[in-house]
C-alpha cells in the first residue's frame, strides 16, 4: 500500500530555514507528480509546489517562489521541501501528496503532514 511521511517540521524564528521530507513507499512513483501542499488553521488547503518525478520538473506558488525549493532523491525515494527565509504567514501543517501523470493534477495519496511554525 501506499505511503507518504513527512518529517522536518518544528518551531523557527522568521528568516530561518527547515527542511522536510517526504519518503514514499509501496509503489513506483516514476509516472507520479509529487506536491506539497499546507494548510493553516481556519483556512483552506494550499498549493505550495510540485516536481514531476520522472523528469524533476518544478511549479511553485507565488508565495514561496525564490524562497522554497523542491527536490527529489530517486534512490531514497523521497522529496524535499527546502524553506528558507520563512516568514509568519507560512505557518501551517505541510503535507505530501502523490498524483498519476495520467490523472492531472488529481492528488490520490496524502501524508499525515507536519507541523510548521514560524515566530515572529
Amino acid at each position: 500500500q501506499v505511503q507518504l511521511v513527512e518529517s522536518g517540521g518544528g518551531l523557527v524564528q522568521a528568516g530561518g530555514s527547515l527542511r522536510l521530507s517526504c519518503k514514499a513507499s509501496g509503489r513506483t512513483f516514476s509516472g507520479y507528480r509529487m506536491g506539497w501542499f499546507r494548510q493553516a488553521p481556519g483556512k483552506e488547503r494550499q498549493f505550495v509546489a510540485r516536481i514531476t518525478w520522472s523528469d524533476g520538473s518544478t511549479y511553485y506558488a507565488n508565495s514561496v517562489k525564490g524562497r522554497f525549493t523542491i527536490s527529489r532523491d530517486n534512490a531514497k525515494n523521497t522529496v524535499y521541501l527546502q524553506m528558507n527565509n520563512l516568514k509568519p504567514e507560512d505557518t501551517a501543517v505541510y503535507y505530501c501528496a502523490a498524483a498519476p501523470l495520467a490523472s492531472g493534477y488529481s492528488y490520490d495519496y496524502w501524508g499525515q503532514g507536519t507541523q510548521v511554525t514560524v515566530s515572529s
